[in-house]
């Protein structure tokens, strides 16, 4: 069952990626396993799946623990609360959810007094919903300069969420905005600031997604079923 919804899914990027005219080899698959079972977990592992992406920190390091296989790539995709980044410690190759300079900090802080650099993508919140989290187009610009002066962070790229819709195509606008604002920064060249990665699509848009860029898409009911 999981290795049949993995191999849709993969097969359904490739397809997503030629039709764009891009490589699917530009597009990586984040498996999203939050209330998933280490064992299904493990299920996923063999067959082919190796990043899985966790929305709660202290359930993910316990997971990381028991699924214990060193070619599997961990990223936090869920809000990080700033009392859990002791939980962090290299355990995640990749922080989706940087809202807030202030976050960056706070974990930018811990890494260095560990002597680590953690790589991170600034979420952006480019509907506009009040309850979204992540930073506003235009307070990400005046602060984008801070987050590269921040030594205990690498910025990669930027991350959003579009406004829940029961139609895949209505999240296109806000993947577009996503690309359009990562292009106008990267142009900027600002310093300690990289913007290779765009991680937008979740099961029910990521074929858009691709359409429009994404380099990681966040996929989970349709790898793990509805939890």
């Amino acid at each position: 069952m999981i290795a049949d919804n993995l191999a849709s899914v993969m097969h359904h990027i490739d397809e997503a990626a030629r039709k764009a005219r891009r490589s699917p080899d530009s597009i990586r698959l984040v498996s999203v396993s939050k209330q998933v079972s280490s064992g299904k977990i493990i299920e996923a592992y063999q067959a082919g799946s190796k990043c899985f992406g966790e929305n709660k920190v202290q359930e993910a390091v316990s997971k990381i623990d028991e699924v214990n296989a060193q070619d599997v790539s961990w990223h936090f995709i869920g809000h990080l609360q700033k009392n859990k980044i002791k939980y962090l410690d290299s355990r995640f190759e990749l922080i989706h959810s940087i809202d807030s300079l202030s976050l960056a900090e706070k974990i930018s802080t811990h890494c260095e007094g560990k002597n680590q650099r953690q790589a991170v993508l600034l979420q952006v919140n480019v509907s506009g919903e009040e309850a979204k989290f992540g930073m506003t187009p235009a307070e990400l610009e005046v602060q984008l300069s801070s987050f590269g002066q921040l030594k205990g962070i690498q910025v990669q790229g930027l991350m959003t969420i579009p406004p829940q819709n029961s139609e895949a195509e209505n999240s296109r606008q806000y993947f577009s905005a996503l690309r359009v604002l990562r292009d106008k920064f990267q142009a900027m060249n600002i310093e300690g600031v990289e913007l290779k990665e765009l991680s937008m699509g979740m099961t029910n848009d990521y074929l858009i997604a691709v359409e429009e860029g994404a380099t990681l898409v966040r996929v989970g009911n349709a790898i793990f079923g509805q939890r």
